[in-house]
C-alpha cells in the first residue's frame, strides 16, 4: 500500500514535470513563430515603401525639365499626372500601414 503511494505520488510529479516543459515548448514555439510573422510583416513594408520611393524617384527623373509646351495627352494613352501618383501610393502606403497595425494589435491581445 505504501509503495503504491509513492509510485502514484512519483507518477503524478512526473507527469506535471513534463505537461510543463510541454506546455513551456508550446509557448516558446508559439513566440517564435509570432516574432518571424512580425519580421516578415516589417519586411514586407519595407519592400513595399522602398519599391514605392523608388518608383517615385524614377517618376521624378523621368518628368521633363524644360518648361515648354507639352502635347495633348490622348484619351487612350494619357498617364496620370504626377500629383496623382503620388497621393495614390501615399493611400496605398496608408492602408499597408493601416493593416500592418491591425496585425499587431491583433497579435499583441
Amino acid at each position: 500500500m505504501v509503495r503504491a503511494f509513492f509510485i502514484g505520488r512519483a507518477l503524478a510529479s512526473t507527469v506535471g514535470e513534463q505537461l510543463e516543459r510541454t506546455f513551456t515548448d508550446a509557448l516558446s514555439s508559439l513566440g517564435q513563430f509570432d516574432a518571424e510573422q512580425r519580421e516578415t510583416l516589417r519586411q514586407f513594408a519595407d519592400e513595399v515603401i522602398a519599391r514605392a520611393e523608388h518608383e517615385e524617384a524614377e517618376a521624378l527623373q523621368s518628368r521633363p525639365t524644360s518648361p515648354g509646351p507639352r502635347p495633348a495627352p490622348t484619351t487612350d494613352t494619357a498617364p496620370m499626372d504626377l500629383q496623382a501618383t503620388i497621393d495614390t501610393l501615399r493611400a496605398e502606403i496608408a492602408q499597408v500601414r493601416a493593416s500592418l497595425q491591425q496585425y499587431r494589435a491583433s497579435s499583441d491581445s
